[in-house]
This record gives C-alpha cells, sequence and structure tokens, in this order.
C-alpha cells in the first residue's frame, strides 16, 4: 500500500525565478549596463557645439598644464644640480680672472653664474670710469648693488615659467566643466519636457552624462593647484638662494673679500 501511494503521488515541480523586473542579460550586470549606457562613450555621441568647445578648452588646460609641470621638473632638478658645483668654484677660485672665465662657461640657462657675471662687469665697468661723473654719482658699493638686484630681479622672473597658466588652470577649470554641466542639464531638461517622460530612467542618463564635465574639469584644475604650489615653495628657496649669493658677491667686489672671509682673517 505504502509503495503503491508513493508511487502515485506527483513529481515536485522546479521553482520559478523570480520576476525582478530586469532582462536576465541584465539582471548581474546592472552597473556595468548603466555605465556604458550614461558614461563618457554614450556622452560624446551626445554633445553639442557648447559641450565640444567646452571639452577642448579642458583638454588644452590639461595638456598645457601637465606641459609646464614636466617642464619646471626638469628646470630645477637642473638648476640645483648645478647650483652647488657653481657657487662652490667660484669661491673657491683664488685668481678672480679664473673664477670669471668658470662662469663664462655655464650654460646660459644657469642662473648663479649669470648673477656673478653681472656683479663682475658692473665692478670692472665702474673701475674703468674713475674720475669720471659715473663714480661722483655713484659709488662703487651702489653702482655694483643695482646691477645685482637687476641680475637677481631677471633671473627670478624666468623662473615663473608657465606658473601663470598653472594657477589660471587651477582657478578656472572648475568653472569651465560646471558650464559643461549646465549646458547639458539644460538640454537634458528640454528633452525630458518634450517628451513628457519624467521617470527616474529618463533623467538618470542626461543628467549623469552632464556631470562628466564638471569631473573633468576638477581633473584638470587638482594637478594644476599641486604643481602651482609645489612650484611657489621651489621658487621662493632658489630666490632665498639668489639673495645670499648676491649678498656674498656685492661684499666681495665692492670689499674685495666676503663678510665671512673678513671675520676670519681678524
Amino acid at each position: 500500500m505504502l509503495q503503491d501511494s508513493a508511487s502515485t503521488m506527483p513529481a515536485p515541480t522546479p521553482l520559478e525565478p523570480m520576476n525582478t523586473g530586469m532582462p536576465a542579460g541584465l539582471a548581474g550586470n546592472s552597473d556595468a549596463a548603466a555605465f556604458n549606457q550614461f558614461g563618457f562613450q554614450n556622452m560624446i555621441h551626445h554633445m553639442d557645439y557648447v559641450n565640444w568647445s567646452v571639452f577642448i578648452i579642458l583638454i588644452i588646460m590639461s595638456v598645457g598644464s601637465w606641459f609646464y609641470t614636466v617642464v619646471n621638473i626638469l628646470k630645477n632638478m637642473m638648476l640645483r644640480a648645478r647650483a652647488e658645483n657653481v657657487i662652490r668654484t667660484f669661491w673657491e677660485t683664488t685668481n678672480a680672472q679664473d673664477a670669471i672665465r668658470f662662469m663664462e662657461e655655464q650654460p646660459a640657462s644657469e642662473p648663479f653664474s649669470k648673477i656673478a657675471l653681472d656683479a663682475a662687469q658692473a665692478a670692472a665697468h665702474h673701475q674703468r670710469h674713475d674720475g669720471s661723473r659715473l663714480v661722483e654719482a655713484l659709488n662703487r658699493s651702489e653702482f655694483i648693488d643695482r646691477a645685482l638686484r637687476q641680475a637677481v630681479t631677471r633671473e627670478s622672473a624666468k623662473l615663473e615659467t608657465g606658473m601663470t597658466w598653472l594657477a589660471t588652470v587651477g582657478a578656472t577649470a572648475p568653472f569651465v566643466g560646471l558650464l559643461g554641466t549646465v549646458w547639458g542639464i539644460y538640454h537634458a531638461l528640454i528633452k525630458i519636457g518634450a517628451t513628457g517622460q519624467a521617470s527616474i530612467d529618463a533623467v538618470a542618463g542626461p543628467v549623469g552624462e552632464a556631470l562628466i564635465m564638471t569631473a573633468i574639469g576638477l581633473f584638470t584644475a587638482i594637478p594644476a593647484v599641486f604643481a602651482y604650489n609645489f612650484f611657489a615653495k621651489m621658487n621662493r628657496n632658489t630666490n632665498a638662494a639668489f639673495d645670499a649669493f648676491a649678498h656674498d658677491l656685492h661684499d666681495f667686489f665692492a670689499t674685495g673679500s666676503r663678510v665671512g672671509e673678513a671675520a676670519g682673517k681678524r
């Protein structure tokens, strides 16, 4: 009897999959599908002339920022690699003519040698015109001081290459990206109003595409701000080294010895 009743029981039916409201192919990959639908590639296909203009401006800003970042890194590396050797060799050379000749052999981009040469030329020029109206108007110390100030100002200005660009990009790139976002949301709202669809599916795509412009603006601005602050700090240190070297040069060409050397002799 038990065997007969067991054989007549219906076989269990397999469980049907739960209806998630999503296509089967997107059930496990909803995030990837949404990214493909509302991401950067899809945004490119929906951009108008204003969005393209904003996008191209941000690309130019980013390329220019990275260009000046690399240029300033290389320039500061070469400057620091040569500065110590140039300064040490100048002071360790006992013959002034040999020291000046060594400075003349330095590359045109080496600033410390150019400051020293300007001081030497000013001292020689003042000495050649001894007894003239130039000597009556300015004494040797004042004439050398003026030459050193001009040389330090000139070399300090060369350190500012690209700094204006970095500061401008860091300050304006987020707003340029925001302009693209505002313009994209504006057109998205017009499209939503025209179609009459205000569901999250209809709103999320266009708004998400528009927000990508803000992200691009931030990715452009943040490296520029970091680079500007870094190089500003480097330039302050270099300018301090210019001033210290110029002070020693003034003492040397005006009195014939550095302050430390005169104290040591006493």
